[in-house]
């Protein structure tokens, strides 16, 4: 695999090195020791899988409040999605800055979202899944999220967004939130 630093402290985006031949290919998605050394989370307790009927589908942006703050090891296994994320660390050198990439089938690229960031995703075709690996098991009562399009934030996104959910929509914005609990993660 191949680690790329974002330009937000402690994100990456992961690519995958085929090895082929008249077959087709094989390689690696995940690896307890590359990811190690890193320093990197190496223990997922969860997988999800969010399929996408439409382009302009957005999802997010969510987080989970600790004890149950996550890392996301996220893939777009079908179609294609460009894929954000806000770093909601008080205390880090790139607090509220926000990076992107796309993700498609074609391009096997995988994103890693640490503990203490916002995470969404927006649909670029129809029919996108993505699946993603969770560190954290799923808690309602530590759901948290902020509104994508905080004008503090000023996210730009490849695409109008054809569909959100209530809930998606009504997050708050980042001046309107508490995040000292994610302070030190």
């Amino acid at each position: 695999m191949i680690f790329n630093e974002m330009p937000l402290k402690g994100a990456y985006t992961i690519d995958l090195q085929p090895r082929g031949d008249q077959r087709g290919f094989f390689a690696r998605a995940f690896c307890q020791r590359e990811f190690g050394e890193l320093g990197l989370e190496t223990n997922f307790v969860q997988m999800n899988d969010s399929f996408n009927a439409k382009a302009g589908v957005l999802r997010g942006m969510h987080f989970q409040r600790p004890p149950f703050s996550e890392v996301k090891l996220v893939r777009c296994i079908r179609g294609a999605l460009f894929d954000f994320i806000v770093d909601l660390r008080p205390d880090s050198p790139t607090f509220k800055q926000w990076s992107g990439v796309e993700l498609t089938a074609e391009n096997r690229r995988m994103i890693y979202v640490p503990r203490g960031f916002g995470h969404a995703f927006v649909t670029l075709r129809d029919d996108t899944e993505a699946l993603y690996m969770a560190s954290a098991f799923y808690d309602p009562a530590s759901e948290g999220g902020v509104r994508f399009n905080d004008p503090d934030l000023m996210i730009n996104l490849p695409i109008a967004i054809s569909e959100i959910s209530d809930k998606d929509q009504s997050w708050p914005d980042l001046a309107h939130q508490d995040l000292e609990f994610l302070r030190g993660l």
